[in-house]
């Protein structure tokens, strides 16, 4: 990302050093003998948010995270449920069955937290798979605008990785993105 940004700034630093004459129109670099380089933007996160499938890719990943936590709370009742009865009985049971309980609730722990570890994993591929087709509708859109519109570039906004976008020399391409994507 520091990469794409250095470039941006070099390729503006040389369309400004280059301007002819005639001032560029709001959003436009121009570079003689080329075409005017504009540069959009947008909230990456904010886009993906207001498309009408993501409220049903939250709810389906809501119940299956449900699932797998109900899932876990019984194993978990399970485990405490033998662990109790073995508190309860481990003073009465003679040495061979008191270690062999002991291994039976290792083992139990073991695969619970394993369990608990690839239910983790398993959520987090799920809500990948659910939202790359979401992720690629919304890129999509994003490029079709670019295109309609004559931009070099779409910057992302989220997570301060441009904290400042001068709106005279670009263009929020936000609204034409959810305009596109209903």
């Amino acid at each position: 990302m520091n990469k794409i940004l250095a470039i941006l700034l070099a390729l503006f630093t040389l369309a400004a050093s280059a301007q002819t004459e005639e001032p560029a129109a709001a959003g436009q670099f121009s570079i003689p003998n080329s075409r005017p380089l504009r540069i959009g933007y947008l909230s990456y996160d904010s886009a993906l948010v207001r498309m009408a499938d993501y409220a049903a890719v939250q709810q389906q990943m809501a119940a299956l995270r449900s699932a797998y936590e109900a899932e876990m709370q019984r194993v978990e009742d399970e485990f405490n449920q033998k662990y109790e009865a073995f508190l309860e009985g481990q003073k009465d049971f003679p040495r061979t069955i008191l270690l062999k309980r002991q291994t039976e609730l290792q083992t139990l722990l073991q695969r619970n937290v394993d369990f608990r570890r690839q239910a983790q994993t398993e959520l987090q591929q799920a809500e990948r798979q659910a939202m790359q087709p979401l992720h690629q509708r919304l890129t999509e859109a994003i490029a079709r605008v670019a295109a309609h519109q004559g931009l070099a570039v779409v910057l992302n906004t989220d997570s301060r990785a441009c904290p400042f976008v001068d709106p005279a020399l670009s263009v929020d391409v936000s609204q034409a993105v959810n305009d596109l994507l209903r």
